[in-house]
């Protein structure tokens, strides 16, 4: 690193050469300086330390981008050869890492009809929402799942599942996980080795034995209020909700009930998907929301530590990024990364617009990093949380 500095407002070039040297000697010993010689861009160390890769605000097209290559995937990968078939977006600032945002991974994948894949697991923890397809499949830790549009399904770190389509037509669903923070952590796992007991020996199985009733999440946690005693609630490793699948007609229901509030000026209406044995984030590391913009509804500039991906589910409009206009729709997907200022606007006047969101608030709750910060009509910067 070539180092120009000045002693009583002249060049001192013995200085600047032994400065050069110090600098080439300190990475030719893998570190780093942490002081500051100037305070240009180049030598403020300050400064420095904050650089490397950051995601930035993107947006990834379902219908122009996104459907399209799944077709052709669907086409050219078959389960023979591959036991998934999905897209991961991978945010141009965080490449060649496959990361969403910094602790965030998402993904599409379309499963053919009548395509079961083995079952596996992994220490990253995984949500499936469905947008295309009513037959949908995702079998976790014994318990069956045939889902549809906008219904969401667990899949807790370390439980076994697999993926398919029941059904005669393809089906499309969105996946997010934790990846990313699994990975920086030194956490990051998979097994692909299912066996079951048989007659005291393990054999393995490509499915899993169905060791629950159809509809179980929905039986013992789908009425809000209510908790079974005569059930036991750890499921998997026991760090995540019980609840493996969370019905849209129900999230749906919920929000058209609340239509009529006020609702929040930085956020609108928005329901967060819960544990229902706690009343937490359904995962200590990521939680998720269904928001809805009512028709014309435009909220008050947001900006918070935790990073957000969205993803439209009904109806079309734009975002306020930073400084950028972004114009979504149906299934698109948008990433917000933290600190990033960020304000939604409902393009219709007549249609709701519902948003599908994720955020890695619960990790930065959990180590006291989380801040929200709004911005007022008057367009003063406010302390939220």
């Amino acid at each position: 690193m070539r180092v120009e500095t000045q002693l009583a407002g002249e060049p001192n070039a013995e200085l600047a050469a032994s400065l050069d040297a110090l600098h080439r000697d300190v990475y030719a010993n893998n570190m780093a300086p942490y002081w500051v010689v100037d305070r240009s861009v180049a030598h403020d160390e300050d400064r420095q330390v904050q650089q490397g890769r950051k995601a930035i605000p993107f947006i990834w097209k379902y219908q122009r981008q996104i459907e399209p290559l799944l077709r052709r995937s669907a086409a050219l990968i078959k389960t023979e050869t591959s036991e998934r078939r999905s897209l991961v977006l991978v945010n141009p600032g965080l490449a060649p890492q496959r990361a969403t945002a910094s602790t965030l991974y998402v993904a599409y994948r379309v499963n053919d009809p009548r395509e079961i894949m083995p079952p596996h697991r992994h220490s990253p923890n995984a949500i499936r929402l469905g947008l295309t397809g009513v037959t949908n499949f995702t079998g976790v830790e014994g318990e069956n799942i045939v889902f549809g549009p906008g219904d969401l399904v667990l899949t807790p770190n370390d439980t076994w599942h697999n993926h398919g389509n029941e059904g005669d037509e393809p089906a499309i669903n969105l996946s997010v996980l934790d990846l990313p923070l699994a990975e920086t952590l030194n956490s990051l796992y998979f097994e692909h080795d299912y066996t079951e007991e048989e007659e005291g020996v393990r054999i393995r199985r490509a499915m899993q034995t169905e060791r629950f009733p159809p509809n179980y999440s929905q039986r013992v946690y789908g009425s809000g209020g209510f908790l079974p005693r005569f059930v036991s609630h750890h499921r998997g490793a026991g760090a995540a909700s019980p609840m493996y699948v969370y019905r849209y007609e129900v999230m749906r229901e919920f929000l058209e009930k609340c239509r009529d509030w006020d609702g929040d000026r930085h956020e609108a209406l928005m329901l967060e998907y819960v544990n229902p044995t706690t009343g937490g984030p359904v995962y200590k590391t990521m939680t998720f929301f269904m928001q809805m913009l009512r028709p014309g509804e435009r909220t008050l500039p947001l900006k918070q530590s935790a990073n957000l991906v969205f993803s439209p589910f009904e109806g079309a409009g734009y975002s306020m990024i930073g400084d950028k206009r972004v114009d979504w729709e149906r299934f698109d997907t948008v990433v917000v990364p933290g600190e990033t200022w960020c304000q939604h606007v409902n393009a219709s006047d007549k249609q709701p617009a519902i948003l599908f969101v994720a955020s890695d608030e619960p990790t930065l709750k959990a180590l006291s990093f989380y801040q929200k910060h709004g911005k007022n009509d008057n367009g003063d910067i406010i302390r939220l949380t």
